[in-house]
């Protein structure tokens, strides 16, 4: 049974993914072209946000997290370690769990 097909996909089954799908076509366009879809990608997920219905939102923001996730593959950047690394102990700004930061700063 494939980790999608369980019920969910994580961050390092979707860099496989996209890898599969994607891996040529994104090393030929390098990371720099990759980063201006990404930066389409946002666009369109505030015009989703703007006007879209729950469902174009969703598949914007999947559209969001795929690019991403080429980014990082074709950086190298193991997504899951990164996220477990930054937010797994709690807040990176104050280390708690739920975060007590000043809500006027970025934690």
């Amino acid at each position: 049974m494939s980790e999608s097909s369980a019920g969910g996909m994580t961050l390092g089954a979707l860099q496989r993914r996209i890898a599969s799908l994607y891996g040529a076509k994104d090393a030929a366009r390098g990371d720099a072209a990759t980063f201006l879809w990404l930066t389409a990608e946002f666009g369109e997920l505030a015009e989703a946000l703007r006007s879209g219905s729950d469902d174009d939102l969703a598949l914007e923001m999947a559209d969001v997290l795929a690019w991403l996730a080429t980014l990082a593959n074709l950086r190298g950047i193991d997504l899951d370690a990164a996220v477990r690394r930054k937010y797994g102990q709690g807040c990176p700004g104050c280390g708690d769990d739920p975060c007590r930061c000043d809500p006027s700063e970025k934690p």
